[in-house]
């Protein structure tokens, strides 16, 4: 489950739209969610019917600590921010082990402090984290680690080990919690779910038509029952009879004897124990939660069960990291890939009920019909999906996922592909074929980077397997091109072959913000958009050549993108016949052109990632390839001939690289070393700890743009962003992002096996060493490893001095530009779990395992 479910858009039924304050924190407790479920190391099963969670209570905070506190966006001075210590430290990919750690203050949680102090800080400012009100002084907290492992499938063993961190005794209140999810308030009809007492130790879980479930504990607890239902007398001031979803919390904290069930029933339940912990020592609790009428004792072969899913663990790591040399290295991989698997949840939103409304509930406001997700009616999504972090992004974002998934291909291909053609489904994919972007605005634009995932994992998984997944291939080859249709139609506005993608995940690397409209019909043709389709153009053509490899009927389609992807290169040579390019010969470097209605074009020079991105667009062919399509190397031959305006933006194609191979790219080869002096000057893009968002140069020298009767600028800023123009997550002026740094990686490989090692570089600029574009990637690939491998002393650069425990790692979302330290999204392992492919090291193929 995820670890927040309030603040949610599916959560949100304001006028307003405002989903933080329209479920906040405090109304979690006592509110009942429509679409899903969140508690400290949830799990629940496919369908999200039956959810196991744990609560804690020290004696001293005011409320059970259920779920993990966090800020909103408007509440932290950087955007929304968990407060709180926990880390995922392992899994596997079936889920048949799973463990994680949470830091629990033994004095009372410092909510309102975290609030006050990070809404005093400015966003020049460090964020006030937890660790930071000194609550951990003197080792004044619990240490708590849940464990999951299966038996079999449906049999799901649970285990809470609490360690008393202070030189004196403490005591804890566990209280480990069962419910079902409410699917019965939303329209008549619907049964409520029974949870019953049974034996003791035992609690029975009834569906109607269903199966019975039996939860065991392996000591005595109270069990305190009650409703999954909202206190509307509490929150609404509504007549209503309990006992509601806070009952558990109000019999605790509260001693409210009435807030419970009187007669041992209800669909949620808690086990109530309260642990006498000596100094320095801990705790072992244990459940066990499977169908019921199994004969054996739930406890008898518990901790055999767990040697055996550990031992289990451990073989599938060595057989994975068995080219990883360094410990420290397999403990980073290991637990990168822990997060990516704890990230999955289940993820239920169907977009019209969440619009028209619940017919036993009132009718949501007529606004919001016309405003947020309005257009994608379609939407209706219950499945398992990959989340880029548990609690600042418990939804889905598609270019995100599109990086989760060549992560998920080093320990489960076939969920990654299924992944992947999941979002190509018609319950996601609009009818026009867009993909949907995210929660929040799922009509806005990603970076089309499906098709080269799909790719990707295709590859991996055939490295892996021997044998390529073609069928998987075709599914959503087909698919993609209706979605590379749709950018073609709508987000190339003058039919130029010139992009206005808009967010693309670059929201604020811009002097303008190039989600919004510009005055005066006015508009910015994006080098990063215009590259970002040329790279989707030229993994289609990939794509379409491997399946020609099986079917010649695929020939002509490669050379539709063949064609497009020249089309494209046009025009970025030639704006719109203007005869001024995206690229700029002085400089050496892509820009954005601003577009006024009167045709006026003037370049944005602002050196940012929107100037690298080119990179990506390109491609090598062998001979060998070109041999076994002969259809789609004839067009392709006659294309250049006929077609010699075009065909002289394919560097060298006459000249055959490395072992006969041709190259297709947006940059020749001097052009490429030009791009390649600006992002490996450490004055500019090169940081000690990979390739920064913006370059250094304007630190001191801002791209000043005057625009409209506005002067709009843009700084490099190497941590957070020092102003709130683009949203409360403004991030992209100067730091450190996974993603793009991964694709500049690989499309470095990809040049070098057309340039061979002959074609060299000055890395760093100023260093005097030359290196191949393979040791420049080998090159970057150090640098950003650099972030999570400990150095001399045990520091990890990526984490403050008194942020590890145990060496317990954090994976943030993207990180400084000078010191490499972890900012924004501190659980975000999302993209950044790419550092488990980059430790392989191996050119980014996956490798044959023993």
């Amino acid at each position: 489950m995820a670890e927040r479910q309030w603040g949610t858009v599916r959560e949100d039924y304001s006028v307003n739209g405002d989903a933080w304050n329209a479920f906040s924190f405090d109304d979690a407790r006592s509110r009942v969610y429509r679409w899903g479920e969140d508690g400290i190391a949830g799990f629940c099963d496919d369908s999200m019917r039956w959810c196991l969670s744990l609560a804690l209570w020290n004696g001293r905070d005011p409320i059970l600590k259920e779920r993990l506190f966090g800020l909103s966006n408007e509440q932290g001075n950087h955007g929304e921010d968990v407060k709180e210590v926990y880390h995922y430290l392992d899994a596997t990919p079936t889920h048949s082990y799973q463990k994680m750690a949470y830091r629990y203050p033994q004095a009372a949680f410092p909510y309102d402090e975290l609030i006050r102090v990070n809404g005093e800080r400015s966003r020049i400012e460090r964020e006030y984290e937890l660790p930071d009100t000194g609550i951990f002084a003197d080792g004044r907290f619990f240490d708590v680690t849940i464990e999951y492992a299966k038996a079999a499938p449906d049999d799901v063993l649970m285990r809470i080990v609490i360690k008393n961190a202070a030189v004196e005794a403490a005591r804890i209140h566990v209280l480990p919690q069962l419910w079902a999810r409410n699917t019965w308030s939303w329209k008549t009809g619907n049964e409520r779910p029974v949870l019953e007492r049974a034996a003791i130790g035992d609690v029975l879980a009834r569906r109607a038509g269903k199966r019975t479930w039996r939860l065991s504990v392996d000591r005595r607890a109270e069990f305190l029952f009650c409703e999954n239902e909202t206190n509307a007398p509490l929150l609404f001031g509504s007549p209503a009879k309990g006992p509601f979803k806070d009952g558990i919390n109000d019999y605790v904290v509260d001693r409210k004897a009435d807030a419970i069930s009187a007669n041992g029933r209800g669909s949620k339940v808690a086990a109530h124990c309260i642990l006498d912990i000596p100094a320095l020592g801990s705790r072992e609790l244990r459940l066990r939660w499977r169908p019921d009428g199994i004969a054996t004792e739930p406890f008898i072969d518990f901790d055999t069960v767990f040697q055996e899913r550990v031992a289990e663990t451990d073989e599938f790591y060595r057989a994975l990291q068995h080219g990883i040399d360094n410990e420290d290295a397999r403990k980073v991989q290991r637990q990168a890939l822990a997060g990516m698997l704890w990230s999955k949840q289940v993820y239920y939103f169907d977009v019209p009920t969440w619009l028209d409304g619940d017919p036993a509930q009132p009718r949501p406001s007529a606004e919001r019909r016309k405003g947020r997700n309005a257009d994608w009616r379609h939407l209706n999504n219950a499945d398992v999906i990959a989340m880029p972090d548990t609690w600042e992004y418990p939804w889905y974002a598609a270019w995100d996922l599109a990086f989760h998934c060549v992560s998920l291909a080093l320990v489960d291909p076939a969920f990654a592909k299924g992944q992947l053609a999941l979002f190509t489904r018609e319950w996601f994919m609009h009818p026009n074929g867009q993909l949907p972007a995210y929660e929040w605005e799922f009509g806005d634009v990603n970076p089309p980077v499906h098709a080269w995932a799909a790719l990707k994992v295709y590859q991996m998984d055939r490295a892996l397997t021997g044998v390529g997944d073609v069928d998987f291939l075709k599914r959503i080859f087909h698919k993609l091109m209706l979605n590379f249709t749709w950018w073609v139609n709508r987000k190339d506005s003058g039919g130029r072959n010139i992009f206005q993608g808009g967010f693309l995940g670059l929201d604020n690397i811009s002097p303008f913000n190039r989600s919004e409209v510009l005055p005066n019909g006015a508009s910015i043709d994006q080098a990063d958009g215009t590259a970002w389709m040329a790279m989707y153009a030229l993994n289609l053509m990939r794509i379409a050549i491997e399946l020609s490899m099986t079917d010649p009927v695929y020939e002509d389609i490669a050379t539709k993108f063949f064609e497009h992807f020249l089309s494209i290169a046009g025009a970025m040579a030639d704006v719109a016949g203007s005869g001024q390019a995206l690229w700029d010969n002085v400089d050496g470097f892509f820009y954005d052109i601003l577009h006024t209605k009167e045709g006026r074009i003037h370049p944005i020079p602002a050196r940012s990632m929107v100037g690298l991105i080119p990179i990506f667009a390109v491609e090598v062919l062998d001979q060998a390839v070109l041999d076994k399509v002969p259809g789609f190397a004839k067009r392709l031959q006659w294309f250049l001939k006929h077609r010699p305006q075009l065909a002289s933006l394919v560097p060298k194609w006459t000249d055959p690289g490395v072992g006969e191979r041709s190259l297709l790219s947006l940059l020749h080869g001097d052009r490429l070393r030009d791009l390649l002096r600006k992002m490996l000057d450490p004055d500019e893009f090169l940081s000690d700890f990979g390739i920064r968002s913006m370059s250094k140069a304007h630190l001191d020298a801002p791209c000043s743009v005057s625009f409209a009767g506005m002067q709009l600028d843009a700084t490099y800023t190497p941590g957070e962003a020092v102003t709130g123009l683009f949203g409360g997550n403004s991030n992209w002026r100067g730091p450190i992002w996974m993603p793009v740094n991964f694709l500049l990686i690989d499309s470095l490989r990809k040049f070098h096996a057309y340039f061979g090692d002959d074609y060299k570089v000055e890395c760093p600029v100023g260093s005097g060493h030359m290196l191949s574009l393979k040791e420049v990637a080998d090159e970057l690939n150090r640098r950003l490893q650099r972030l999570f491998i400990s150095e001399a002393g045990g520091r990890r650069s990526s984490l403050k001095s008194d942020a590890t425990i145990d060496d317990n790692l954090l994976f943030h979302e993207y990180f400084h530009g000078d010191t490499g330290e972890g900012l924004g999204a501190s659980h975000q392992t999302g993209w950044t779990a790419l550092i488990a492919n980059l430790l392989h090291d191996q050119g980014m193929v996956m490798p044959a395992r023993r």
